[in-house]
């Protein structure tokens, strides 16, 4: 992959503006973003029948995938043109259990980042503002290597 003259925060901007390459994952799990700024995303989130376990609830792993996405954006919108992200640790409290066809507001906002690791939560708030999962989130930032000076 090609990597982006756009900081993190732009890309992000571009999302919500409709603009840019939206990650494939937010059709598959029905979530948008809808503000960002500098350390801080919101995404609208509407489970459907394809988030459905055995049980027919909505599976966990719906509110883990929406709390992975709005954490780890809102590490990426601190992050320079051509860094990257990934993942190492992710710890999910469900407090509620999501419905099919609820509309959530996700947040994620960054608590720390350094050189080398972002540090960030998220939350799923229902219509009524009720906390319904929460997650702390840690990232590993790649960033470009500096170009010689020689």
């Amino acid at each position: 992959m090609k990597p982006s003259n756009s900081t993190g925060l732009e890309l992000m901007q571009a999302f919500v503006a409709g603009g840019g390459r939206i990650a494939s994952i937010s059709e598959t799990m029905a979530m948008r973003p809808v503000e960002v700024t500098r350390g801080a995303v919101v995404f609208e989130a509407t489970p459907d029948a394809r988030h459905l376990n055995p049980m027919g609830g909505v599976h966990g792993g719906y509110a883990c995938t929406v709390l992975d996405s709005v954490t780890g954006c809102a590490v990426h919108t601190m992050l320079e043109a051509g860094a990257s992200y990934g993942t190492v640790d992710l710890a999910v409290k469900m407090l509620r259990p999501l419905k099919v066809g609820q509309t959530y507001r996700a947040e994620g906002r960054v608590l720390n980042v350094s050189t080398r690791l972002g540090v960030s939560e998220g939350s799923i708030l229902d219509a009524d503002g009720k906390l319904v999962a929460h997650a702390t989130c840690t990232c590993l930032i790649t960033r470009p290597a500096p170009a010689s000076s020689g």
